[in-house]
């Protein structure tokens, strides 16, 4: 800690500590610890939502003085917390406004006043909103839909611009790169090809390769050339994991050289590949976050989907945490990988940090060849590429510095 006097460390301590800590600061600082307005309004800020909050306030408070309760309880107002929102949102960097955000909805049991449109259209979107979005979408009423939806697209119109070239860019790396043509196309000369087939013309007093004969790519775009089939789970701890493989899905889905299905399951089977195809917004909003989990059911579900299984690639995305026939799904799995489909078990697809999954069915996968990862969406582009392309997953996954099972 800084020496006494020292007046911006004393100030950050008594922000994180909150009013509880404010007395021994004073001893420590040598006189109380004054906060500024700026400061003091930040301070009721975070107070609001990790101060205890037995007592049942329902202002933001005007001093610094008075007890240590001076939380929100679960009766605030709208009002109120709208103001409460629009402080955060001008005091705290983005990425901290997301998490106090998120900390209020689950630590304060403010979600049913994300109802009021108003309130709804001051909150900033961000993943964790979405999420707690598409767990409440039964509940909340018809003034909200609107200004929810906006919520909603707004973060998916984000991550599609992060996720969309790339994605984009290791497809076609994969696909169009894998034949060659007769036809001549300047564009489409394979040079690395080229050069190492024409070595033994290379004239040493000129100083030049004087090639015999060009090789070239197929740039032709063949439709629906593969078949990739996104099997996701929809329980409730894979809430990240599903709003980005809804974006995926639909950018797939964008790929003419690509038929993207798109599967959703918890005990129930859903296939959501048209509304994902049209608008993945309409498909979170056609996701039930929640409920038990039956992967052996979706897997069979889609196993209808493969009908050329050298050119399939399926990606289940799930925890692993099986409610059905374990065996029947390790069964499945292995079934498909030895018909030759190109199988990949992503056990999350988030920026988060260790997942949470069923180690022995993920060992089990492994030992039969489809691997599982722990991604984040930045990875996801490069392992799809090595999919296609029949790359040794476990391998480029290490030189990822990817979190295998």
């Amino acid at each position: 800690m800084a020496a006494p006097g020292d007046k911006l460390p004393v100030t950050r301590w008594r922000l994180i500590l909150g009013s509880a800590g404010e007395e021994r600061l004073a001893e420590y600082a040598g006189g109380a610890v004054s906060l500024t307005e700026e400061e003091r309004i930040m301070d009721q800020a975070l107070a609001a939502i990790y101060d205890d909050t037995t007592g049942e306030s329902t202002g933001t408070g005007s001093g610094t003085g008075g007890s240590s309760r001076r939380g929100a309880g679960s009766g605030r107002s709208a009002p109120v917390l709208a103001k409460w929102l629009g402080d955060v949102r001008s005091l705290f960097a983005e990425d901290t406004v997301s998490i106090i955000q998120n900390d209020a909805m689950e630590r304060k049991g403010w979600k049913q006043l994300l109802f009021e449109p108003e309130l709804l259209a001051t909150v900033k979107p961000d993943i964790q909103m979405v999420g707690t979005l598409m767990t409440l979408k039964g509940k909340i009423p018809e003034k909200t839909k609107d200004t929810a939806r906006l919520l909603v697209k707004a973060v998916v119109d984000d991550l599609v611009r992060r996720m969309e070239n790339d994605i984009r860019r290791a497809v076609t790396g994969a696909l169009n790169r894998r034949q060659h043509t007769p036809l001549p196309s300047l564009s489409g000369i394979d040079w690395k090809r080229t050069i190492r087939r024409n070595l033994k013309h290379y004239d040493p007093e000129r100083g030049i390769l004087v090639p015999e004969k060009f090789y070239y790519f197929d740039r032709a775009r063949k439709s629906k050339e593969w078949t990739v089939i996104l099997d996701i789970d929809q329980s409730g701890s894979m809430a990240d994991s599903v709003i980005w493989a809804s974006v995926v899905g639909s950018i797939f889905a964008s790929i003419p050289a690509l038929s993207t299905r798109v599967v959703v399951f918890d005990t129930e089977v859903v296939d959501l590949t048209e509304a994902c195809a049209n608008d993945p917004v309409d498909m979170l909003f056609g996701i039930q976050l929640g409920g038990g989990t039956d992967i052996h059911k979706s897997v069979r579900y889609c196993e209808q989907f493969v009908e050329e299984p050298k050119k399939t690639l399926f990606i289940l995305i799930s925890d692993l945490i099986e409610g059905g026939s374990q065996a029947g799904l390790i069964r499945r799995m292995r079934e498909m990988r030895e018909s030759g489909v190109r199988t990949l078990c992503l056990l999350a697809l988030s920026d988060s940090g260790k997942p949470y999954y069923d180690e022995n069915v993920a060992r089990q996968f492994a030992r039969d060849g489809t691997p599982s990862f722990a991604c984040t969406p930045a990875m996801l582009p490069t392992l799809v590429e090595g999919a296609l392309k029949g790359a040794d997953l476990g391998e480029l996954a290490k030189g990822l510095n990817v979190q295998q099972a």
